[in-house]
């Protein structure tokens, strides 16, 4: 996966930096190891800023939709780079499974936990979002911390965007008990979600 994420890396980089180059506040804060990096997403090229604002030294395994992963060629390059599938609007274990996997072995997952693109507290078909407890609950089994990401809604042409990575964390259970209940997952969510936002002011 890595060398092949390096070379679609170096073919896609430069077309990309030239339109939309990206910039980016914090990435100090990306964990050497294993991580939950999640983001606001409100435009299909959401992934592609912040992988190139994390660099190619903080490679990810991104999670995307798994109509994405069926296409013909696409789906294979997507996967050959390190992308996987999660089947949105019910309770994929392969891609809870897969992610876990993933996690364990060291390695950083990207997703974006509203599952949708959001603008306004809306998503594409105007109902109103509210952030899912995958990114949650893969964080508090696994033990590794969450990172919250602010992609700007307006990405800039020919003029930097600056993608803001805020300080990793490791989320807790609010009610206090061992094992996390899905009331649990849902407060830890909502608070991610809450630190992206606040990013927002930042680097702009």
């Amino acid at each position: 996966m890595r060398a092949f994420y390096a070379v679609i890396w170096s073919v896609i980089w430069p077309f990309f930096n030239l339109v939309h180059p990206v910039r980016c506040a914090g990435r100090e804060n990306l964990p050497a190891g294993a991580a939950v990096v999640c983001g606001n997403h409100t435009a299909m090229s959401d992934p592609f800023f912040l992988v190139f604002a994390a660099g190619l030294k903080n490679q990810m395994r991104v999670m995307a939709k798994a109509e994405l992963m069926r296409m013909p060629v696409i789906g294979w390059l997507l996967k050959m780079a390190g992308v996987f599938g999660v089947d949105r609007g019910k309770a994929d274990v392969g891609a809870i499974k897969t992610a876990m996997k993933y996690l364990k072995s060291g390695e950083k997952i990207l997703l974006f936990p509203e599952g949708t693109r959001v603008k306004n507290g809306l998503d594409k078909d105007g109902h109103e979002s509210e952030a899912k407890t995958g990114a949650a609950m893969l964080a508090m089994r696994t033990g590794v911390p969450l990172v919250p990401v602010y992609i700007p809604e307006k990405k800039n042409w020919f003029r930097f965007t600056t993608v803001v990575v805020g300080e990793a964390y490791y989320p807790q259970a609010p009610s206090g008990e061992k094992r996390a209940t899905a009331e649990d997952y849902r407060a830890v969510a909502a608070d991610l979600m809450e630190r992206v936002s606040a990013l927002g002011g930042v680097g702009a």
